[in-house]
């Protein structure tokens, strides 16, 4: 068996990438505990050797899931995601919406509207108006960033995460 492994740079890396396994701990697989090659700390390798053994191997599902960590519904969906997507599905993915769902062609329309009709009316304004006249709530934020045309700021750095709060993605 292998010593635990210190944090190092693969670690950061991993992290940095969002594939970090916080479980690592609970992969119990012959080849993840006894040679370097297999690391439980690297979330896409872990997934696609899960598959693998149930797909090449043979092993039930039951017992792949349980030897890395995851749940047969867990197991279940990562497959489906490699079947439909192939190995990319493995990578994480931004997660939330695209776009402002509630900023709709009619609803741009409407404020575009509004504020040729009052050029001094502010978000706090436009965004009574949407909800008497469409029903529809909005943050003035929201609003204010439409009528800009920018998207919502990202942050430069993605945070750190403790071992303990699960992973993300497939």
């Amino acid at each position: 068996m292998k010593p635990p492994r210190a944090p190092d740079e693969k670690q950061r890396a991993l992290r940095s990438q969002s594939v970090l396994y916080a479980r690592a701990a609970t992969v119990t697989d012959e080849l993840f505990q006894s040679l370097e090659f297999f690391d439980p700390r690297d979330l896409v390798q872990v997934k696609y050797d899960m598959v693998r053994r149930v797909r090449q191997e043979r092993w039930s599902v039951t017992r792949a899931a349980a030897a890395f960590g995851f749940s047969r519904i867990s197991y279940y969906r990562i497959q489906h995601a490699i079947e439909t997507q192939g190995l990319v599905a493995l990578m994480p993915h931004k997660r939330g919406p695209r776009h402002p769902t509630k900023i709709t062609d009619t609803v741009a329309a409407f404020l575009r509207q509004r504020l040729e009709e009052d050029p001094a009316a502010g978000s706090g304004k436009l965004k009574s108006l949407l909800a008497e006249e469409l029903g529809v709530q909005v943050h003035k934020r929201t609003i204010e960033r439409a009528l800009q045309g920018k998207k919502k700021p990202h942050r430069a750095t993605t945070p750190e995460r403790s071992p303990e709060q699960p992973s993300r993605g497939v």
